[in-house]
């Protein structure tokens, strides 16, 4: 899976990137069957299946299972059963567990502490920065530590500003996530302390924004968002005359913190923007914490120790909490996002065994899904978000899961969390703001997408024409075409257009686009600008 490469015109940062309509209501036909009767193959197993039919599902696989939400009866299935790679719809089983074993009110806290004494204006020892996992720290959140440290009279340290990362472990990537996508903002390193540079909380990254010099031959201007030196900037780009080709690009290079700008950039042309992931995101938040202090005149004396536990018995001088849980699922949810997945996995591990691993927490994600009654033999989870292609969940599971939270008491904070199909705001649509559009699904269907390469799947909720709630799960692996999308949300249309309960399907097949749509490599709110 490969990081897109994006164009000067798509590099405003809040432009979407308007699908084409996925579906269309025409093409209507009405079957009946005799009373009692199961789907045949003239209602509703008719109509999916040919919907299936698509010429790019050739030599592809599909699992799909269509169930009544409130009986649990199944309507449809095609290879329900089989193990397929989910992508993020992962995140479904790990959402849910979260608010089942953490809780809808969980807090993250970030806690400046010390064993020291205090002289005066002088704290005599070491200040300890103590991360709990928050992947929703900003830079501001950073500075009103420092605002407070500073508001208490303190402004010398004797000691070492120390970054205890130590809630979990040390093992920053998940399992078979792709080398080549290391430096992607959706791959960044997942640490007990880390910082987010804007208000989709994505963790562990800075943004880069470089724009082209006044004049030719001129270097670009390059601004780092929020200003660290946690990163060295290495600008090898040129301005050139206005109208030549931008060929600008932002990249990290391995195993360092050296962010390298190369490539040309016309004068007058639009600015390039990358999220960049950092290496080492506890370094990061200890440099940015560290330039919050110096900001607000508390001088440390001593370097940076990162990764060391904090004393027992150290006293707090300053606290921050994060939103709680359920607030920050919408975020987390509503954009896809992957490093939240794994922070909480980790939470996951650390509550319930003491250990913030990656293995403690799918362990407990485990136990909570059986209880669920989710046969978790014939799946397996390797990672929070769904990023890792060892993934393999069958869409049957996918859908028991979907049935089973539904009696939950966190479930309506949970279901708010899910993107609405077409919904214009991109805190309510996320990444199905611009899908399904001008059908009866629109504003209507709920669910959780996913996207790899050659993996696309889209499960959750949606309400029939007679108003009878369905619960269903889409998983289509191994096709080569770069999207399968309509495919997906014909499907949902046809269940939101259609009386299931008296087989009247009324079909809705997918359209070819009038336009080319974006690449379905990735989740379409991992590709910076966001295209959806």
């Amino acid at each position: 899976m490969r990081r897109p490469v994006i164009r000067p015109n798509h590099r405003s940062r809040r432009r979407g990137w308007i699908w084409p309509l996925a579906v269309a209501l025409a093409c209507t036909l009405t079957w009946s069957s005799p009373a009692g009767a199961g789907p045949s193959d003239s209602g509703l197993k008719g109509a999916i299946d040919k919907i299936l039919a698509d010429p790019r599902m050739d030599g592809a696989a599909s699992g799909v299972v269509v169930a009544d939400a409130t009986t649990g009866e199944r309507l449809y299935q095609r290879n329900g059963a089989d193990r397929l790679m989910p992508a993020s719809n992962t995140k479904l089983a790990t959402s849910a567990a979260a608010m089942a074993l953490l809780g809808p009110e969980h807090r993250y806290t970030t806690d400046v502490l010390t064993t020291g004494r205090r002289h005066g204006s002088t704290l005599v020892g070491d200040l300890y920065l103590r991360g709990s996992g928050d992947p929703t720290m900003l830079a501001a959140d950073y500075d009103r530590l420092a605002a407070d440290l500073a508001s208490s009279g303190i402004t010398r340290v004797t000691g070492r500003l120390v970054a205890d990362d130590t809630l979990f472990d040390t093992q920053r990537l998940g399992r078979s996530w792709a080398a080549d996508d290391e430096s992607a903002y959706y791959s960044a390193q997942i640490s007990a302390l880390t910082v987010a540079p804007d208000t989709d909380y994505d963790a562990g990254t800075v943004v880069v924004e470089a724009t082209p010099g006044e004049r030719p031959g001129e270097r670009p201007s390059v601004k780092l968002t929020p200003p660290t030196d946690h990163v060295r900037l290495d600008i090898r780009g040129t301005t050139v005359p206005a109208g030549q080709a931008d060929t600008l690009t932002v990249e990290r290079q391995h195993g360092t913190n050296t962010i390298t700008i190369s490539g040309n950039v016309p004068v007058g042309g639009d600015a390039t923007k990358e999220w960049i992931a950092v290496w080492e995101p506890t370094g990061y938040a200890a440099a940015v914490f560290s330039d919050a202090l110096a900001a607000h005149g508390v001088r440390i004396f001593g370097g940076p120790r990162l990764g060391l536990p904090t004393p027992p018995g150290a006293r707090s001088l300053a606290a921050h909490r994060s939103m709680p849980l359920k607030e920050l699922m919408l975020p987390f949810m509503k954009l896809s996002n992957n490093m939240h997945a794994e922070a909480l996995t980790k939470t996951i591990g650390h509550r319930t065994s003491g250990r913030g691993t990656w293995a403690a927490g799918l362990a407990a994600v485990d136990s909570w899904l059986r209880k669920e009654g989710i046969a978790t033999g014939t799946l397996r989870q390797v990672d929070g978000s769904g990023l890792s292609r060892m993934n393999l969940f069958p869409a049957e599971q996918l859908a028991a899961l979907l049935l089973s939270v539904r009696d939950a008491p966190w479930f309506a904070d949970w279901y708010a969390s899910l993107p609405v199909a077409c919904h214009p705001d991109r805190a309510v649509g996320g990444t199905l703001r611009s899908r399904m559009c001008n059908t009866p699904a629109a504003l209507n269907a709920r669910a959780k997408t996913g996207s790899l390469t050659g993996a696309s799947a889209l499960s959750g909720f949606v309400t029939d024409a007679a108003g009878r709630e369905l619960v269903y799960s889409i998983v289509l692996n191994n096709h080569i075409a770069s999207s399968v999308k309509s495919i997906e949300d014909a499907i949902v249309v046809t269940l939101a257009s259609s009386r299931t309960a008296q087989n009247t399907i009324t079909t809705a097949p997918p359209r070819t686009a009038r336009t080319p749509a974006p690449a379905a490599d990735l989740e379409c709110a991992w590709q910076k600008p966001v295209p959806c």
